[in-house]
């Protein structure tokens, strides 16, 4: 299924695409042609005459295309065919999209579940209280990933303890320090410590180590 016609059809900026939909549209199994099309249809609303004609014209396609992508929407359970009676009286065929709203919905109600649970979290709280003022969007999206990711708040916070005691106030470098720990095995507060200890041990049989001044990334184990 060649998309190239489809994206020409939106270039014309006659059809709307969701930016939600846009980022999550692998999520209902589509591929891009897929997504394009449906698009189209998403745009006629939620019923609407199935006219095949119609649609071969708006999408310059031709008729065997166009019946592949409504089979293939179709099995996914994204749209569906119903009979309905028309001002007149008389029976249409017409393409429902019921389904796929069904579909988002509870894509939708799932995200929320998930930014409410990372909302719970005090993580935020206290790295903002840490830092001293609000954090951004993007370093918002840097501490879920960082919970996406299973990173316990322990471990977190361990790194943000790093990084004030060598007065850096700033994400991308307790990101650094996540990922050499991570690298090196170190997931939990006790498992900071104990690599903290062998340290300093190394550095107790050194001839000078007066201050002891722990650096995560120029220590090369």
């Amino acid at each position: 299924m060649d998309s190239n016609k489809l994206v020409d059809v939106f270039r014309q900026g006659h059809l709307v695409i969701p930016l939600y939909l846009l980022q999550n549209y692998k999520k209902f199994k589509m591929s891009l042609s897929e997504f394009l099309f449906f698009m189209y249809l998403y745009n006629q609303g939620d019923h609407f005459l199935f006219n095949p004609e119609k649609i071969c014209h708006d999408l310059a396609l031709d008729l065997t295309t166009v019946m592949e992508y409504i089979s293939s929407l179709s099995d996914k359970h994204l749209l569906s065919f119903a009979t309905v009676k028309n001002e007149k009286g008389l029976m249409e065929e017409v393409l429902d999209l019921s389904e796929f709203y069904s579909k988002l919905s509870l894509l939708i109600r799932e995200r929320v579940v998930e930014e409410k649970d990372h909302s719970n979290s005090n993580i935020f709280g206290i790295i903002e209280k840490e830092f001293g003022r609000t954090l951004s969007p993007m370093e918002f999206e840097i501490i879920k990933a960082w919970l996406d990711n299973h990173m316990s708040e322990e471990i977190i916070l361990e790194a943000l303890k790093e990084a004030t005691f060598n007065g850096v106030s700033n994400l991308r470098y307790i990101d650094k320090i996540l990922y050499e720990w991570d690298k090196r095995g170190i997931k939990t507060k006790d498992d900071v410590l104990k690599n903290k200890m062998q340290h300093r041990k190394e550095k107790e049989k050194e001839p000078v180590a007066e201050i002891f001044d722990y650096d995560w990334f120029d220590d090369d184990e």
